[in-house]
């Protein structure tokens, strides 16, 4: 075997040799949208030609036959699609196809074309010649090949440019959190063309659960974007939701995905502790955009956890207002999840565009912790019984809430039954900007005063009820079963309310600070009103999840005939400054009854604001120039701070995660603290800066710089 193959190299040195190979590297990725990736490698887009050029030592010979072998995977063939054998100048059954171009003398020029289908990964790319009755071949080097949303014929094509730029190419952006009342703004770094991020991308692909059963296969299967898209639970990030992370980061100290990818890749694929579902969606979303298919990153506020699948979230409280765990579904304050485009050929053209991947593992999804992608389209139909967990996503934007008080095992109330609770301000990034738009409306009709969005819950119901019949597993037994209790309970309409209240926050809650609060209570009848109030304070996290209490009250209240009272009440920076979970979110619960028992549940969700940090850059910003910046924070309590570090990080901007300690910070002191960043790309780039600190959670800031070529 070694001796033929050395006879073979004698005969390519006799016939046709070759002095070296011009990947044509800068044009061929300024004509990819490539150029942006940090590698020396040929990174080309599937569907589109490229050029490549042989210099040469010997002459071609009239008779010279040249056929390319494109090969990728572990054990490549044909009848996978892995391997594509072509001659020039006719297209190859693959679609592969190659023609040779005018050229220099001493030099070859080829145009390689690849199709709109192909299989995306790391190839081979070898050049047979046959000279006479010699048969030689040489290998040309290597070239990654990505999804390609610029060609028509491709799965992910995309028309718009600015989308393009937005989903595909822009390496930075914003992930929305907080409340629906107080939605807050989160940089995040992408850096998908970061150095070593399209290799870790596809080393995920490399460490799935199916390249792991059948690697030939798997490959095979990377032409399809539904199959990358459809993630397996050997994942980059390990989830954690509450307890100490000192075994780990806590997921809210992450700023970008850069340093989880790293981490993950040199720690020899071992899951990175810790994250949360803003960490899962932003690692995934840069995947993804470095494997060229388009994504963006979706919050959805009030989102629900419908784990019994009967579209009905039911909430059970006491008469003390302390949530009781009589039920596994849960309401997110938000959950964060990506959506992808490409057309859906298995499920038909109506589906096709903007598809939902959930990262986060929450429920498993055939045996395995997966969710999507399913069609927004499906969703919003309420096309439950569409595979890809589309009743999952359904349930999380359009489930209704039941909110129920809890006197003993055999006595409930149902207090209301709310149809817009859920899936509020369903937003994402604005394509060039860092506005929030919302896209609630691609995941279901406007819930007020709209009958389609009813008919659609409905047929959802019915399409589940019908799922659940025949062959069934003990899980849908259970649903069905969840689904018929939840109807007989709707039979049973909750009485009109005789008093409504709210509760008000009388000053923006900042951290260190007392929390001032009034519940405003009316009288809806004619009638005297005595009452009892118990307010409850506890500490959550985003999940609702409550963690530890804060505070509890009791008042008592005489309302006369349609008369409105306020009782202020305060929680104490002392009362919450211990209990307090690293999100910041408390929630207020009263409840308030009449002599004929519990009528009323007010509640608030508050998220404790942090001081602001103030970034400033001292200069212009230019490639390769130095240029300070100036980052100024405040310690928001009343007692010294010691041991806080500054982190500042930005994809084009700073290699890799700079690092300051802060020594000491006195009460309600201000600092300011000078660094230098070196810009290696042109662009609008973004600086993040975070203050991390044991005993306040983090302070978070970003600047958008413009910075100009060298």
């Amino acid at each position: 075997m070694t001796h033929k193959c050395g006879k073979e190299e004698r005969n390519l040195m006799a016939a046709l040799k070759i002095a070296n190979v011009n990947w044509q590297s800068k044009l061929n990725k300024a004509a990819h949208h490539t150029s942006d990736y940090s590698s020396t490698e040929a990174i080309l887009r599937r569907g589109q030609a490229f050029n490549i050029t042989l210099h040469l030592q010997t002459m071609v010979q009239s008779g010279d036959n040249f056929t390319f072998i494109a090969s990728t995977g572990p054990s490549p063939a044909e009848s996978q699609r892995t391997k594509a054998v072509f001659n020039l100048s006719e297209e190859g059954a693959s679609g592969w196809s190659a023609t040779q171009e005018p050229s220099e003398p001493g030099c070859i020029n080829f145009t390689i074309f690849s199709p709109a289908n192909a299989v995306i990964g790391r190839y081979k790319l070898k050049l047979q010649i046959v000279s006479g009755n010699k048969v030689s071949s040489t290998l040309l080097g290597q070239f990654v090949l990505l999804f390609n949303p610029w060609c028509p014929n491709d799965d992910v094509y995309m028309a718009n440019e600015k989308e393009r730029q937005e989903y595909v190419l822009n390496d930075s952006g914003i992930i929305f959190q907080g409340l629906e009342k107080y939605i807050q703004q989160e940089a995040w770094n992408y850096g998908q063309f970061e150095e070593d991020i399209l290799d870790i991308s596809l080393a995920i692909l490399d460490r799935s659960l199916n390249h792991r059963q059948d690697p030939a296969a798997d490959v095979s299967n990377r032409n399809n974007p539904i199959y990358v898209n459809s993630n397996d639970e050997k994942g980059v990030v390990e989830g954690k939701w509450n307890g100490k992370y000192c075994s780990g980061t806590n997921p809210l100290q992450w700023s970008g995905s850069v340093t989880i990818l790293r981490k993950w890749y040199r720690g020899r694929y071992k899951p990175v502790r810790y994250g949360q579902c803003w960490v899962f969606a932003g690692v995934m979303c840069t995947v993804l955009r470095s494997l060229g298919i388009p994504t963006r990153v979706i919050t959805n506020f009030n989102s629900a956890h419908d784990r019994n699948i009967n579209l009905s979230i039911d909430k059970y409280v006491d008469i003390s207002g302390k949530t009781l765990h009589l039920t596994e579904d849960s309401v997110w304050n938000f959950h964060v999840w990506n959506e992808s485009w490409f057309i859906r050929r298995d499920l038909g053209s109506f589906y096709d565009g903007w598809q939902v991947l959930d990262a986060t593992p929450q429920e498993r999804s055939k045996g395995i912790y997966q969710c999507g992608p399913a069609s927004t389209r499906a969703i919003k139909e309420g096309d439950v019984n569409l595979d890809y967990d589309s009743s999952f996503l359904f349930a999380a934007v359009n489930a209704d809430y039941v909110t129920w008080i809890h006197y003993s095992n055999k006595r409930k109330e149902r207090i209301y039954s709310d149809t817009r609770k859920i899936g509020r301000f369903i937003s994402t990034k604005a394509v060039g900007t860092n506005s929030r738009v919302d896209v609630t409306a691609n995941y279901k009709y406007p819930e007020a005063g709209s009958l389609k969005e009813r008919q659609v819950y409905k047929k959802a119901l019915k399409l589940l009820a019908v799922r659940s019949t025949g062959k069934r597993t003990k899980i849908t037994r259970r649903r069905r079963r969840s689904s018929v209790a939840w109807r007989q309970n709707m039979t049973q309409p909750a009485q009109n309310p005789s008093i409504s209240g709210k509760l008000i926050l009388d000053a923006s809650p900042v951290i260190g600070q007392d929390i001032l609060l009034t519940l405003a209570l009316r009288n809806l009848t004619s009638d005297f009103k005595n009452i009892k109030v118990k307010l409850r304070a506890s500490a959550i996290l985003y999940t609702r999840k409550p963690k530890a209490e804060i505070l509890q009250l009791s008042r008592s209240v005489k309302l006369g005939s349609e008369e409105v009272k306020e009782i202020s009440f305060k929680i104490s920076y002392s009362q919450y400054k211990n209990s307090l979970v690293d999100d910041r979110k408390i929630l207020v619960t009263a409840v308030c009854e009449t002599k004929q028992g519990a009528s009323l549940l007010v509640e608030k969700d508050i998220v404790l604001q942090d001081p602001f940090l103030t970034i400033k850059v001292l200069g212009p910003t230019v490639v390769h120039k130095a240029v300070n910046v100036q980052v100024t924070f405040t310690n928001p309590l009343s007692e010294v701070v010691t041991d806080c570090v500054l982190r500042a990080e930005g994809s084009g901007l700073i290699k890799d995660q700079l690092r300051i300690n802060v020594a000491r910070m006195a009460p309600m002191e201000s600092s300011t603290v000078q660094f230098e960043i070196i810009p290696y790309k042109s662009g609008t780039r973004q600086l993040q800066v975070d203050l991390v600190c044991i005993h306040f959670s983090d302070i978070k800031g970003f600047v958008m710089l413009d910075v100009a070529p060298a």
